[in-house]
């Protein structure tokens, strides 16, 4: 049976105790009793591992069996998605964080039909950030994505200026994905537009930022699993997986 991981800032000595919302879900939720073993990370590549010494109504106290550090994976891999409607947006954050990206952007792009603005920002960052941690725990990654402040347009053509290798996905790209010559370090950034797709105006801008546009494949994907396509082709390339 595979480890649970759980979060917790505080890794140091040789007992722990896991207590608020994580502890609850330990001890009421999952149900974990005196004996069984979890992880416990920071989210930055901290681990505990642990054994679970006695469980309290909403904590859990551990014994510390030992601790190690994670290295983060190289090359980083961000991925700049175009806003999706309804709950598309959560979906893809879920598969991408499950397969492994490290950075995901935000994008108002030019046809995204969901726009985040006034209070519906900080909505918005709250549940992508939120999938993000769940779904982290869930594939017991000890180095949990970012969930950055939306990208506007701009943001996203200095982002793909300073990277190793940009990338937008394209469907009249005649290059693909797959042949693309990659770093082996720094950062590639992928870029993936909307239900409407990347306008023209930031196709060209993007290219002028030193992206290159790519084709995933001969079929068109949702907005919402292109990225994880992305990101399995180029994780796969880069010796990750």
């Amino acid at each position: 049976m595979t480890v649970p991981v759980f979060l917790s800032q505080e890794l140091d000595g040789p007992e722990l105790a896991l207590g608020g919302p994580e502890g609850r879900h330990a001890a009421s939720v999952r149900r974990l009793r005196a004996g069984e073993r979890i992880d416990l990370t920071d989210g930055a590549g901290a681990v505990a591992e642990c054994v679970v010494r006695e469980v309290l109504k909403d904590a859990l106290r551990l014994d510390v069996l030992r601790r190690y550090e994670v290295e983060p994976p190289r090359p980083r891999l961000v991925v700049v998605q175009g806003l999706p409607k309804g709950d598309r947006g959560e979906l893809a954050v879920e598969m991408m964080t499950e397969a492994g990206v490290d950075v995901i952007v935000p994008w108002s792009a030019a046809r995204s039909i969901t726009q985040w603005k006034g209070d519906k920002v900080a909505k918005g960052l709250h549940k992508w950030r939120s999938t993000a941690r769940e779904a982290g725990k869930q594939a017991r990654r000890f180095h949990l994505p970012e969930v950055t402040e939306p990208a506007t347009t701009a943001q996203v053509g200095k982002l793909l200026a300073g990277a190793a290798l940009g990338l937008v996905l394209h469907e009249e790209s005649a290059e693909p994905l797959s042949g693309v010559a990659l770093p082996a370090s720094g950062d590639i950034v992928v870029v993936v537009g909307p239900e409407g797709g990347v306008s023209d105006d930031e196709l060209a801008g993007f290219r002028a930022a030193g992206a290159v546009p790519v084709l995933l494949g001969p079929t068109v994907l949702r907005t919402s699993t292109a990225g994880v396509a992305a990101a399995s082709v180029l994780l796969t390339r880069t010796g990750r997986w």
